[in-house]
C-alpha cells in the first residue's frame, strides 16, 4: 500500500483487529454529527459558490495541456516509461497537483491512441475532483465512465488497490472490457467481479490493480469475508492460528482491503440502495412452511379493508384492527390440536403477512416469477435480484400466494447497511448525473462534497412538456399517439419509460394492436439489454423498457438521426425521486446531440394515489375533459407527492443505519462478526 502521504490518514483511521486495511467506521458524538451537518449544509455551498474548487482544478486542466505537446512526442514504450517513474514520485508526495498533471496527460495521449478517445478538459476536471475524494454531478453523457480511467489509473500506479464499482453486472462487464487495453497499456492488470465467479475467481479478480465491480456484488463479498473471519481476526491472529492448525481462514478472504472506491451512479447506491439493508443468510427448512403460509393466505381472504385491516400504501404496510385480530382468532380456530399456528401471536403476524403479499405486492411490479423462482424487482433499477429475499416469512408467504414451491426461512448470519459499507473506503469517491438534490445527506452520511462538473458541449435538449389525465386508459391511449407520431411519422427514435415490468407489457399490447413495431426492455428480457440498447437510437425504433434503460446506458444515435432531431424520451409515470425522471431523460441530447423528451402521466397514478391523496382528491373534482390538471397544478402535485416520498425514504435509510449499528454493537458483545 502507498504511503499515509497519498492517503491524508490519521493512525487513528485504520480500523484494527481486521484482516485487510479499511477505514474505521464507528459512530460519531451528536457534537460531531451536528458540525457536520453544519459544514455541509452551510459551509461547503458557500465554498462552491466562491468557485475556489473550479480555480484549481483549471489550473489542474492547464498543467495537463502544457505538457501536451511533450508527451504526443513519445512512442508507446517512452509513454509507458515517463509512467513508471512517476510512480515513487506519487508514492512520495501523495496526489499533488504537479505529478497528477503529468499523469493525466500521459493517461490522455495513451487512451487516444489505444482506445481512440481523448478526455476533454471537463473530464481532466472531473478526474481531478474524483482523485481528491469527491461526488461529481456530471451530466449524463458526458463521459463519468471514460473520466474515472484518469483516477484509477493514477491511484494505481500509486499502489492502491482501485474498486470502480457500478450499480449492476452488466455495466461492470461492460466498462471493465471496453477500458481494458488503456489499463493494460501501462501494465495495469483490470478485472470484473460478476454474479456466479467462484471464490478462487473472485480472489483473482480483486487481487488485480483495478477491479469493476457492483455494488451488491462487493457488498455480499465483503459480508462474506467478514462471516468467514469474525469481526477480530487481525493479521496476527491468522497467523497464529495458521501455525497451530496448519492452516488459515484467511485463506477464504477475497477482498484484500477497502482502499479506494469510485462510486458510478452514486447516488442510487448510496441514497436509493440503501433504504434496504444487505442481509448475508442461510436457508432454513422450508417442510414447516407451507401450511401455516397457505393458511394464513385462507384467513387474509376472508378479511376486509377497512373493518379487519388498514392498507398504508404511502409506508408498505398492513394495520390489523382489533376487529381483525378477533377474526384471525376465530378463523384460525386453536380449539383442536391440528391448527397450523404455534399461538394467537404467530397467527396474527402470519396472517399480516398473507395480507402484505395481496394487497403491497403485484406480481410483474414489485416481483416477477422466473423459472418457479419469485425474483423482487427493484424499483429504482427495475432489474430482477434473484438473490434478494424479503425477510420475516413475507417472501415465503408471496411463493405461497403464486402456488410456487416455498424456499427456506433464512438465518441472518451477517448484515451490512451501504452507509456503513461505503465510510470504510480509506479513499472514497463518486459520480453520477443526479446528486444536487441529495447533496447535504450524502455530505453527511459519507463525507462526500457534491461538486457540478460544467457541460464539454452546450445541451441541445428540447421539449419537456407534461400532460396529466384523469384516469390511466386516457394517458396510455395518449402515449400510443405520442409514439406513432414521433417514431412513425418522424422517423425518430423513441424510448418510452415505464415504471413497472406489468406496465411495459400493457404499453406494448397496445403497440403491438396498432401495429407500431417495438422491443421491450424489462427484467424477463434482461438478457437482451445490450442488444436492445445496440438497436435503440436507429431511425423509427421504439423501445418500451423500465428503469433498466434509465442509468448507464448510452443509445448511440443512427445514420441521419441527429438531422431529424434525436432520440424522444416519453416518461410514463413519475417516480419517488425526481432524480430517477432526470435520469430517464438524461438518455437523450447528450454530447451536444439533438434530443427531446415528453411526460404523459394520470392522476390515478400510484406515486399521486399513495403520497398525495387529497390532493389527487380535491384535482379529481377540478378535472375537465379528460385532462385532469393544467402544468402548474401538476408541477405541485407532482413536488408534493415526490416531496413525500423522498422524506419516508430517507427516514428508511435513517432507521437501517440506526438499526445496523445496534445489530453491530449485539453482535461485538457476543463476539461475532458484523
Amino acid at each position: 500500500m502507498s504511503s499515509a502521504a497519498v492517503l491524508e490518514l490519521r493512525p487513528g483511521d485504520i480500523a484494527p483487529g481486521r484482516p485487510y486495511v479499511e477505514r474505521d467506521e464507528r459512530e460519531p458524538p451528536w457534537h460531531d454529527r451536528l458540525a457536520v451537518g453544519l459544514w455541509y449544509g452551510a459551509v461547503i455551498p458557500l465554498v462552491r459558490a466562491t468557485g475556489t474548487r473550479q480555480r484549481r482544478a483549471r489550473t489542474l486542466v492547464a498543467g495537463v495541456n502544457a505538457f501536451t505537446a511533450e508527451i504526443a512526442s513519445l512512442d508507446d514504450a517512452q509513454l509507458r516509461a515517463q509512467a513508471r517513474a512517476l510512480r515513487p514520485v506519487l508514492r512520495r508526495d501523495g496526489f499533488a497537483l504537479a505529478p497528477v498533471a503529468r499523469v493525466f496527460a500521459i493517461v490522455r495521449e495513451a487512451a487516444s491512441r489505444v482506445l481512440n478517445k481523448r478526455h476533454y478538459d471537463t473530464q481532466l476536471m472531473a478526474g481531478w475532483w474524483l482523485l481528491e475524494g469527491s461526488l461529481l454531478e456530471m451530466a449524463t453523457g458526458e463521459g463519468k465512465t471514460f473520466a474515472a480511467t484518469l483516477p484509477a489509473i493514477t491511484a494505481a500506479l500509486a499502489g492502491l488497490p482501485v474498486h470502480v464499482i457500478t450499480v449492476n453486472d452488466y455495466l461492470a462487464d461492460r466498462d471493465a472490457e471496453t477500458m481494458a487495453p488503456l489499463y493494460r497499456f501501462f501494465g495495469l492488470s483490470v478485472n470484473a467481479v460478476v454474479h456466479g465467479l467462484t471464490n478462487a475467481q473472485r480472489r483473482a479478480a480483486y487481487a488485480g490493480d483495478v477491479t469493476y465491480a457492483s455494488n451488491k456484488e462487493l457488498a455480499f463479498d465483503y459480508l462474506r469475508d467478514r462471516a468467514a473471519l469474525g469481526d477480530r481476526a487481525s493479521p496476527l491472529h491468522l497467523a497464529v492460528e495458521a501455525l497451530r492448525e496448519g492452516r488459515s481462514r484467511a485463506g477464504s478472504i477475497v477482498l484484500r482491503g477497502l482502499v479506494f472506491g469510485i462510486v458510478d451512479e452514486a447516488d442510487s447506491v448510496f441514497i436509493d440502495e440503501a433504504r434496504t439493508p444487505l442481509i448475508l443468510s442461510a436457508f432454513g427448512d422450508s417442510s414447516a412452511q407451507r401450511a401455516p403460509s397457505e393458511a394464513a393466505l385462507q384467513i387474509a381472504a376472508q378479511l376486509g379493508a377497512g373493518t379487519h385491516f388498514g392498507v398504508e400504501a404511502a409506508h408498505r404496510r398492513i394495520r390489523l384492527t382489533d376487529a381483525g385480530r378477533d377474526a384471525i382468532d376465530e378463523l384460525a380456530d386453536f380449539s383442536g390440536d391440528d391448527s397450523p399456528f404455534a399461538s394467537q401471536r404467530e397467527a396474527a403476524e402470519s396472517v399480516e403477512q398473507a395480507l402484505a403479499a395481496l394487497h403491497l405486492y403485484a406480481r410483474d411490479q414489485h416481483y416477477v416469477v422466473v423459472e418457479g423462482k419469485v425474483q423482487i424487482v427493484d424499483e429504482a433499477t427495475g432489474r430482477a435480484m434473484p438473490d434478494r429475499a424479503w425477510e420475516r416469512g413475507l417472501h415465503q408467504m408471496i411463493e405461497a400466494k403464486e402456488g410456487l414451491e416455498l424456499t427456506g426461512t433464512r438465518e441472518t448470519l451477517a448484515r451490512i447497511t451501504y452507509q456503513r459499507l461505503f465510510r470504510r473506503y480509506l479513499r472514497l469517491a463518486g459520480m453520477t448525473g443526479t446528486a444536487t438534490e441529495v447533496a447535504a445527506e450524502i455530505g453527511r452520511t459519507y463525507g462526500l462534497s457534491v461538486v457540478r462538473v460544467p457541460l464539454n458541449r452546450p445541451s441541445r435538449r428540447g421539449g419537456g412538456q407534461a400532460q396529466c389525465f384523469a384516469a390511466a386508459p386516457a394517458k396510455w391511449q395518449a402515449v400510443v399517439d405520442a409514439v406513432e407520431r414521433v417514431a412513425v411519422r418522424d422517423k425518430r427514435p423513441v424510448l418510452v419509460g415505464t415504471r413497472t415490468v406489468k406496465a411495459s407489457e400493457d404499453l406494448s399490447a397496445m403497440l403491438a394492436e396498432r401495429g407500431i413495431e417495438h422491443v421491450v426492455l424489462n427484467a424477463k428480457q434482461d438478457s437482451d439489454e445490450a442488444a436492445i440498447i445496440a438497436r435503440a437510437g436507429e431511425a423509427g425504433q421504439v423501445t418500451v423498457a423500465t428503469n433498466m434503460a434509465g442509468r448507464g446506458t448510452d443509445i448511440v444515435l443512427g445514420a441521419g438521426v441527429a438531422e431529424c432531431g434525436g432520440l424522444h424520451v416519453m416518461l410514463t409515470e413519475y417516480h419517488d425521486s425526481r432524480r430517477i425522471d432526470r435520469q430517464l431523460f438524461g438518455r437523450s441530447a447528450r454530447q451536444g446531440d439533438p434530443g427531446s423528451g415528453e411526460a404523459i402521466v394520470a392522476l390515478d397514478d400510484e406515486l399521486f394515489v399513495t403520497q398525495a391523496p387529497r390532493l389527487v382528491r380535491w384535482l379529481a373534482g377540478r378535472s375537465v375533459s379528460g385532462h385532469a390538471v393544467g402544468p402548474l397544478a401538476l408541477a405541485l402535485l407532482r413536488r408534493v407527492a415526490q416531496a413525500a416520498a423522498e422524506a419516508r425514504n430517507r427516514q428508511a435509510r435513517e432507521a437501517n443505519l440506526k438499526q445496523d449499528r445496534r445489530f453491530a454493537q449485539v453482535l461485538a458483545f457476543a463476539g461475532r462478526g458484523e
